[in-house]
Order: C-alpha cells, then structure tokens, then sequence
C-alpha cells in the first residue's frame, strides 16, 4: 500500500495482510488451497528475488559509501562508527539494566544459562541469523530442563515479538538518518519513531539485515528520505550479530521464566532421563576403561 506521496505504509500492510488471513480460513476448501498456493508461490519468488539484492548489494554499498565519503569526507565514516558503538552500549544497557535483574530475580544461575545456550548463540552471532539458531535454541533449552510444552509456545513468540534489540536498533538507526539528511526532530517526534520503530519490529524476519528493509519502508512516513539506509547496510552486519546474541538471549530467558513460572522447569521427568542419560555414560566409560585395560 502507498499512501499519497508515494511513501510505503507499513502498519497498513501488516494490518492487511492479517485481515486477509483471517478472511482465508473462512471460505471454502478449494479457494483457501488456491489462495495459499499462490502465497507460497510468492513467498518462494521473494526469496529469489531477496538473494539476488543480497548478493548485489555489496556493490551498492560500496559505490554508495564511496560518494559519502566523496561528499562529506572521511568524517562519514566515524559517523557509522559512532552508530554501531552507540547500538553495542544500548545493548550493554538492555543485558545490565532488564536481563541481569531477571536472571536475579528467578534465581537462575547466568553462568549455567549461557553455558547451556553457547552453541545457538554462537550460531546466531556468527551467522546473524535467529533462524539458523532455532533448531538449537530448542534442543538447548530441553536439555538446560524448559519443558517442550513451554517450548512449542514461548520460542515461536518470541521469534516474532520479543526483539528488543532489533526495536532498539532501529530506533537508532532512524535517528540517524535524519541527522544524515540534516533533519532535526523534536523530542516528542523522537518518542514517537521509537515507538513506531519498536511497533514495526514485531513479526520481522528472523534473517541477516532484515531490519534495514523495515527501516526503509518506515522513516519515509516521518519525512525523512531512504537514501541513508545505504550507508547504515554497509556497516549493519556488525551491529546484527551483537542485535542477533540478544534477541536469542531474551527469548532463551523468557522461555526459561515462563518455565519456572509454571512449574515446567526441570520436572522429574526431566530428572528421571538426565539420570539415565548419566547412568548410560557412566556404564559407557566403564567399559571403555575396562577394554583399554586389556588391551
């Protein structure tokens, strides 16, 4: 959808779109298998069409620096700096100020917790991608003691609305793109794109910069121009991998709270195959010793 000036309306879309959803599950058998087709079909050819500027945005990116660089010199560049210092400090904050208390507050023990959760974090920082850290986000978390029924419900929620990283970022990175474009906004205006920005994240791909595409689409609508979005993709696979390590820390912490919170955590189901676990491991390096004794 877009609205007067050309600008894409992005709320609209999403409201759109969910309204089309619901309408689909109420109509016959044969339309709803249609209609879903034919949405698979686009989604497969958006996904094409996605790793094609992918793979040709480098060259974008680079030509795109280069005539900021030409412009406005090398000071440019300890502009993107500043940007992706200020994300890694908020998200410093986010840890110190909301993570740490509730690790606190449910008596759960942070140096076990990241322990347990290493391999999906490493996955989602290396790759910057939540998406590739999910089959392991769930595998962790069952054997850190969340039961399955907390899993099958709070991980896919949280894939698609607790981002506090990706809101924060790009509350920031709309920030600054008006000061690039010489834009001054009041602090109510501010208030408001961070509120807008944190509404916009909600349900966005769970996939490298997929916050620029948000980004994007969003700061038209409070006047500020998209150009600066291509300075921010040149710089952003930096902030999205620190961006990444929080979201799959928050939602791995709020599967974790919701567990204890039920009384799914560590059940005695749990304990019961962590004891035979360790009992099968136990046998298992007794007979390796005795075999290495024979030999």
């Amino acid at each position: 959808m877009m609205g007067g000036s050309g600008s894409s309306e992005l709320l609209q879309v999403l409201v759109a779109s969910v309204l089309v959803g619901v309408s689909t599950a109420y109509i016959r058998d044969e339309s709803k298998r249609l209609i879903v087709e034919f949405a698979r079909a686009v989604l497969e050819m958006m996904f094409k069409f996605v790793n094609i500027v992918i793979w040709t945005a480098p060259v974008g990116v680079c030509f795109a620096v280069a005539n900021s660089i030409g412009k406005n010199g090398v000071s440019s560049l300890s502009s993107l700096g500043a940007l992706v210092a200020t994300t890694y400090g908020a998200l410093v904050v986010i840890f110190v100020v909301i993570f740490v208390p509730i690790f606190v507050y449910f008596k759960i023990n942070i140096h076990e917790f990241f322990v347990a959760m290493r391999e999906p974090l490493a996955i989602g920082f290396t790759t910057a991608s939540s998406e590739a850290a999910l089959p392991k986000v769930f595998e962790c978390l069952e054997e850190y003691g969340v039961s399955p029924h907390v899993l099958a419900f709070v991980v896919p929620f949280g894939y698609s609305f607790n981002l506090d990283a990706g809101a924060m970022n790009l509350a920031l990175c709309s920030l600054f793109c008006a000061q690039a474009a010489g834009i001054h906004k009041t602090v109510g205006e501010q208030i408001v794109m961070a509120l807008m920005m944190m509404v916009s994240s909600k349900g966005i791909a769970g996939v490298r910069s997929a916050n620029i595409v948000v980004l994007a689409s969003t700061i038209t609508q409070f006047d500020i121009p998209s150009w600066p979005v291509a300075l921010i993709l040149g710089v952003d696979w930096l902030s999205d991998m620190a961006r990444t390590f929080t979201n799959i820390t928050g939602n791995c912490l709020a599967a974790t709270v919701m567990a204890k919170l039920e009384n799914e955590f560590r059940t005695d189901e749990w304990k019961h195959k962590r004891h035979v676990q360790e009992e099968t491991l136990a046998h298992l390096h007794k007979e390796s010793a005795s075999l290495g004794s024979t030999s």
